[in-house]
């Protein structure tokens, strides 16, 4: 070929040429890795997202319902409150007070 290096390697010298070869070969095992690393992450996210959504979903119905309650509840209150029975609804509303506190304390103690 002319210029002194043999023909069959273009002229690399074949120490040079493998020392490449396993460079690019380790650092493509490494990109491998965490190419693997970050797709398994991503799917996690995911998966993690999904359940959050879910979770989410179902609080949004137990606070649909607990509005609906609430709302009948204060709606038996105003009715409560147009009559005259004023020592009733102040009975209704101390013990509504008592219910709170007992549900707030025992929330506290777990």
């Amino acid at each position: 070929i002319g210029d002194g290096a043999p023909g069959g390697n273009y002229g690399y010298t074949s120490s040079g040429y493998s020392v490449y070869e396993e460079e690019n070969e380790r650092l493509t095992e490494s990109l491998r890795t965490k190419v693997s690393a970050i797709k398994s992450l991503s799917i996690e996210i995911g998966t993690e997202v999904k359940n959050q959504n879910k979770m989410l979903s179902e609080m949004d119905n137990d606070f649909d319902s607990a509005g609906g309650l609430l709302g009948a509840t204060m709606g038996r209150l105003r009715t409560l409150s147009r009559g005259s029975q004023t020592k009733l609804l102040c009975y209704m509303m101390l013990f509504s007070l008592f219910v709170f506190f007992v549900i707030y304390w025992i929330i506290k103690l777990r």
